[in-house]
C-alpha cells in the first residue's frame, strides 16, 4: 500500500530518497512542491520522469475536494467543507483581519468530547486527521481563496490533544522553512482541557499560543457543559496551566463562551480572577453561537462580565463575531452535509 508522502518530514523524505540513490537536494525540491499544493507527481517539473514514476509507485498525494464554499457578505469570511480521500468531511474557516489572514483548521473528523454548546461533537468522533490533512487545510484554503495565510488556529472540529502525535508532526511540517514557514508564534492550539496533553505540550517548549476552552471556573457548571471536566477537573486543569506557563513562559488564552444564566454571573467572574493569580492570562469572551440542537442561549451580560474581570486586573476581550451568515458555529456545515448526504453541496 502506498504511503502518505505529505505526512513525511523533510529529513525522513531525504533519507528515503538517499536509499534510492538520489542526492539530498531532491528531498528539498519534492518537499517544496508538496507544500505548494501540487496534485500529482507529474507537476514536479524539475524531477526526472523515472523518479516521478517511482514516487508514484511508493506514495500518494492526498488532495481534499471542496464540496461547499460559503463566503460571508458582511466580512469576507470563507468557510470550506472539504471531502477527504475516504469520503469523510471536515470544515475550515478563513478569516480576514487587519493584521493578516487566519485559517481555523480541524484536527479530527468529528469529536468525542461532548461539549454541550458545540455542534462539532454531534455524532461523535469518526477518526483522527493525518498530518497531511491538517496541512492541506492551510494549503488549499490559501490556494482557493487567493489570500495568503499568516496565522493558524487549531480550533475547528476535533480536540487537538486527542490527536497530539499527528498535531505535533503537522506543526513541524507547517513551520519548516522549505514549506509554508509559518512561525510558531503565529499558531494557536486550543484544548478543552486534556491535562496530559497540556503537560506533554509544555515539555515540547514550542512557542505557540495555548488556548484553553474554560467556559466555567467551577466544577459543577463545567462538568455540565464539558464532560472532560469529570476526568480532569478545574483544579487539575489550572495546575497544568500554571505548569505550562512556568515551563514555556507563554501566556495562556482562556476561551469563554458566554451562556445566558449558566456561566455569566459575577461570582464566576471573581472565581476566574482567583484561579489566574500567579499567572498572566487572557480571557477571550465569546458571544455564543446559536446551535439549533442546543437549548443554550447567548448571554446578555458579556459587557458586564468583561468589566468585572478587567477591574480586578485580568485582561479580557470580546471575540469579534465573523461569518454570522454562513453557519458560523463550528461543525454546523459538516452536520448539514451529513444530514443531506452531501447532496446539493457541490461548488
Amino acid at each position: 500500500m502506498s504511503e502518505d508522502i505529505k505526512s513525511i518530514t523533510l529529513e525522513e523524505l531525504t533519507e528515503e530518497l538517499r536509499q534510492m540513490g538520489e542526492p539530498a537536494f531532491r528531498g528539498k525540491q519534492i518537499f517544496s512542491w508538496l507544500h505548494r499544493g501540487v496534485r500529482s507527481f507529474e507537476e514536479m517539473s524539475n524531477i526526472s520522469k523515472p523518479l516521478r514514476e517511482r514516487l508514484a509507485e511508493l506514495y500518494y498525494i492526498g488532495v481534499p475536494r471542496a464540496v461547499r464554499k460559503q463566503v460571508s457578505k458582511s466580512d469576507g469570511t470563507v468557510k470550506y467543507l472539504w471531502e477527504l480521500r475516504d469520503g469523510n468531511c471536515i470544515e475550515t474557516v478563513l478569516m480576514q483581519y487587519r493584521h493578516g489572514n487566519t485559517v481555523c483548521i480541524s484536527s479530527q473528523v468529528g469529536c468525542r468530547m461532548g461539549c454541550a454548546f458545540c455542534a462539532s461533537t454531534i455524532g461523535g468522533k469518526v477518526r483522527d486527521l493525518r498530518p497531511s490533512e491538517l496541512l492541506d487545510q492551510v494549503i488549499f484554503s490559501q490556494l482557493d481563496s487567493g489570500l495568503p495565510v499568516s496565522n493558524i488556529v487549531l480550533m475547528g472540529i476535533g480536540e487537538p490533544m486527542d490527536n497530539l502525535d499527528n498535531v505535533l508532526r503537522f506543526l513541524e511540517l507547517v513551520n519548516h522553512p522549505q514549506g509554508l514557514n509559518i512561525g510558531m508564534r503565529h499558531i494557536s492550539l486550543s484544548t478543552c482541557g486534556v491535562v496530559p496533553g497540556i503537560r506533554r505540550l509544555a515539555e515540547s517548549e514550542l512557542q505557540l499560543t495555548l488556548s484553553v476552552s474554560l467556559h466555567a471556573p467551577d466544577n459543577e457548571t463545567r462538568s455540565r457543559l464539558m464532560p472532560v471536566n469529570r476526568a480532569y477537573d478545574v483544579e487539575a486543569l489550572f495546575a497544568a496551566c500554571h505548569g505550562y506557563f512556568q515551563k514555556t513562559g507563554r501566556r495562556i488564552s482562556f476561551e469563554y463562551a458566554m451562556i445566558d444564566g449558566v456561566n455569566d454571573s459575577d461570582s464566576q467572574a471573581d472565581l476566574i480572577v482567583q484561579k489566574l493569580r500567579g499567572m498572566p492570562g487572557h480571557v477571550n469572551l465569546i458571544p455564543l453561537n446559536n446551535v439549533a440542537e442546543s437549548a443554550l442561549k447567548p448571554s446578555r451580560r458579556v459587557s458586564a462580565f468583561q468589566k468585572r474581570l478587567e477591574r480586578q486586573g485580568v485582561t479580557a476581550t470580546v471575540r469579534r463575531s465573523l461569518g454570522g451568515d454562513i453557519d458560523a458555529s463550528c461543525g454546523q456545515l459538516r452536520r448539514k452535509a451529513m444530514e443531506n448526504g452531501k447532496k446539493g453541496f457541490q461548488l
